[in-house]
């Protein structure tokens, strides 16, 4: 099968870090797989296997990727389109009816529409519920990352329940069990004498950082600990200004995006996930993975799927700083919940890959 990948960029974020698995496990099973991104750009892109064909749309701006991404279906005439993100989900349809391509156009959601919305400052942000509603039962198929996204993505839009199909990402790969056995290099995993409380994401309002650098203050007045942050972002000044005010600068690093934060959660005291708002924290699978104690805020959507209510980690109410700061202090105390091997299959790579198949060959 020909499959084809619609997406702005593989920059670090977590359905990004999807589609790249997708794709590698695609072409393992023998498919012929290309990446249309809008600008091939990211770190991401070094992870692609070379039988990944990439194409470079040099759009910089969804609208302008539509007709060149058209153009390329009419030309390599694919049989399927995986689309990620909720504009290029609607331009992948459109890119279809323009060419008329008998091309089998699959839809993923991948973040709690309702709130994750309300911060996009692009204009037809508010036409998009109306929007969806039209063109999103045209395609052959919609996947919401969570059963939480499916709710709120049917809520959002209209569009029944029993149109959304429920599949989870492919978090846990053979090469996730690889990569957190190699060295960090950072000085803080070599000695643990001071516990290291870990957080990934992208620096934006949605991880809600500022609320973990508060509970992490009060943490810190009660014990030693010390606080790592992977990621890039708008909010890096921001974050960087609050921890002065705070004067947590000796306990506190932000070394940017990581390649490999799977070492990082493998060596980590606790990880926490202190968002305002997910669809289905890929981190949180990952942390698990790597045998990490969790702590998440019990934020729409995914932690309270993925921690089976609670029973695999601790979950706090989102912007309680106290709760938050509790739960991190129980967990360094005490220890984390054990996570029974099973719950974890159905994150696996294994188990994903065939239910994204299956749609895209139109056996679903």
């Amino acid at each position: 099968m020909r499959i084809v990948f619609f997406m702005p960029h593989l920059r670090g974020g977590g359905a990004e870090r999807v589609a790249v698995n997708l794709a590698r496990a695609f072409t393992e099973r023998g498919h012929r797989v290309q990446m249309a991104l809008s600008q091939a750009e990211g770190p991401y892109l070094k992870d692609l296997p070379p039988s990944v064909r990439v194409i470079d749309l040099r759009a910089p701006r969804t609208l302008s990727a539509i007709p060149r991404f058209a153009l390329h279906l009419r030309q390599e005439r694919p049989d399927a389109i995986l689309a990620f993100m909720l504009y290029h989900n609607l331009g992948a349809l459109l890119a279809r009816w323009l060419t008329r391509a008998p091309v089998r156009v699959v839809l993923t959601e991948h973040n709690t529409l309702t709130l994750s919305q309300q911060d996009d400052p692009n204009p037809i942000a508010r036409w998009m519920p109306t929007l969806m509603r039209w063109f999103y039962p045209m395609s052959d198929a919609i996947v919401a990352v969570s059963h939480g996204v499916a709710q709120d993505l049917a809520r959002y839009t209209g569009i029944p329940i029993e149109q959304i199909r429920v599949v989870y990402n492919p978090v846990i790969t053979p090469l996730l069990y690889r990569l957190r056995e190699e060295p960090t290099a950072h000085p803080w995993l070599e000695d643990l004498s001071v516990p290291v409380v870990l957080a990934v994401g992208r620096l934006t309002r949605q991880k809600g950082f500022d609320i973990l650098l508060d509970a992490f203050h009060r943490v810190a007045q009660v014990r030693p600990a010390r606080l790592l942050i992977l990621g890039e972002g708008e909010d890096l000044p921001l974050l960087e200004a609050k921890i002065v005010r705070l004067g947590l600068q000796s306990v506190v690093q932000m070394p940017g995006f990581v390649q490999n934060p799977y070492a990082f959660m493998r060596r980590a005291s606790v990880f926490v996930l202190s968002s305002r708002w997910e669809g289905l924290p890929t981190v949180l699978i990952e942390a698990l993975a790597c045998g990490c104690p969790v702590v998440s805020t019990d934020c729409p959507s995914g932690p309270r799927e993925i921690l089976g209510n609670g029973r695999y980690g601790h979950l706090v109410p989102v912007g309680d700083v106290d709760a938050l700061a509790n739960a991190i202090l129980e967990v360094l105390s005490s220890g984390g919940k054990p996570v029974p091997p099973d719950w974890l299959k159905q994150f696996e790579e294994s188990h994903v890959v065939e239910q994204y198949l299956s749609l895209l060959r139109g056996d679903l």
